[in-house]
């Protein structure tokens, strides 16, 4: 294969990859969000033994978390682009995301029981807007930070034109001054607000979440490393509840500076 069908070839991976994963995002919504319109979904009757349906839940989130946090750990990326194209790096991580969330989704087993319900009309908009706030959140902040090199389309439309990959400088546009990580905010919205809390959407919330507080802490001392500035910006935003100012504080930090 020539050089230019090989760039077009990651290109249309790329692509691919990204198409996967806008499904697999989409599909996540309808499943966590219990909506008719996919075959699976968080809730449901439970199909075999308790602690069997349990076992092969907790397997299953397990798996994306190694996933995840293994491909995105720097000294995995440098042995893994000496097997595939570091153009396709970010895509190839994204493709290998969104089939642990399919296998997730295919395989999860519903435990039966109900934690909570919320019956008032007005409670259950509440949580559906909450809902819908935290998918919105989460596909907003990855547009703020630069949605195409989070999801791998712009190194394989770089490698396409034959430009060279130059790494995004750190920066904190809108939401990312109120708080540290938006993004993860809003998967605690769409995980945590549902008028039907089961056993099964609660294990879901908590293992996630769990392993979300864990992800921060690995994340932001890579941040660290890579940005010697996020030090600063860690003392002055929150991580994930933002600190609303009086305008008496905000009159004393501007006299202040």
């Amino acid at each position: 294969m020539n050089s230019y069908a090989k760039r077009i070839a990651i290109f249309f991976y790329g692509i691919g990859s990204y198409a996967v994963f806008f499904a697999t995002f989409l599909y996540a919504i309808a499943f966590v969000g219990n909506l008719p319109w996919v075959p699976r979904r968080i809730d449901g009757l439970r199909e075999m033994a308790w602690g069997n349906a349990l076992a092969i839940d907790v397997l299953l989130l397990a798996l994306f978390a190694i996933q995840h946090s293994l491909m995105a750990r720097p000294a995995f990326k440098a042995w893994w682009t000496r097997i595939i194209p570091r153009a396709a790096e970010r895509s190839t991580y994204v493709l290998f995301s969104s089939l642990a969330l399919i296998a997730l989704f295919h395989f999860w087993q519903p435990l039966g029981g109900m934690v909570w319900q919320v019956d008032n009309r007005s409670g259950q908009l509440l949580l559906a807007a909450g809902f819908g706030f935290g998918w919105a959140l989460v596909l907003y902040s990855t547009f703020l930070i630069n949605h195409f090199d989070l999801f791998g389309l712009r190194q394989v439309w770089l490698q396409l034109l034959g430009k060279p990959y130059v790494a995004l400088p750190f920066k904190t546009p809108a939401a990312y001054q109120l708080v540290r990580h938006p993004l993860y905010l809003g998967w605690f919205f769409a995980f945590w607000c549902a008028p039907q809390m089961s056993v099964a959407h609660l294990l879901f919330a908590v293992l996630t979440s769990v392993y979300i507080l864990i992800g921060i802490y690995f994340e932001e001392r890579d941040l660290l490393k890579a940005h010697p500035e996020y030090a600063t910006y860690r003392q002055r935003v929150p991580m994930l509840l933002p600190r609303f100012k009086t305008r008496v504080a905000r009159e004393e930090a501007k006299e202040a500076a």
